[in-house]
């Protein structure tokens, strides 16, 4: 039976130097982890998607994706939140759309490997 473990205690000590400089702060880790927590949803994911072709306030949201305007509401507020998505007022309308595209081309080359 192979141990998962160094049975030798030797390391390369100038490799870990030169690839711990190269690694990212915990936060920014800790930043990543919670972005695809956020993107992690179903809905949300949906959402990004209909935002990628189009801005829309949260009762055609509701309608394209036959979902409750509270469900559109609670999820925009997540991805707002997470500067994801933006919005402008218009008269008494709010629409959305998304802060970057780049969003969509990480779920693009996501679903290409599907």
């Amino acid at each position: 039976m192979s141990s998962q473990y160094c049975e030798i205690k030797s390391v390369r000590e100038d490799i870990i130097q030169e690839i711990s400089k190269k690694m990212s702060s915990n936060k920014t880790y800790n930043e990543i982890a919670n972005l695809f927590k956020v993107l992690g949803d179903f809905n949300r994911i949906r959402i990004l998607c209909a935002l990628y072709h189009h801005e829309f306030c949260v009762c055609e949201l509701s309608l394209l994706l036959d979902m409750s305007q509270s469900a559109i509401s609670h999820q925009l507020r997540l991805l707002r939140n997470n500067d994801i998505v933006k919005y402008r007022k218009e008269n008494k309308k709010v629409f959305y759309s998304l802060e970057s595209s780049e969003i969509i081309s990480m779920i693009k080359k996501v679903s290409e490997h599907g």
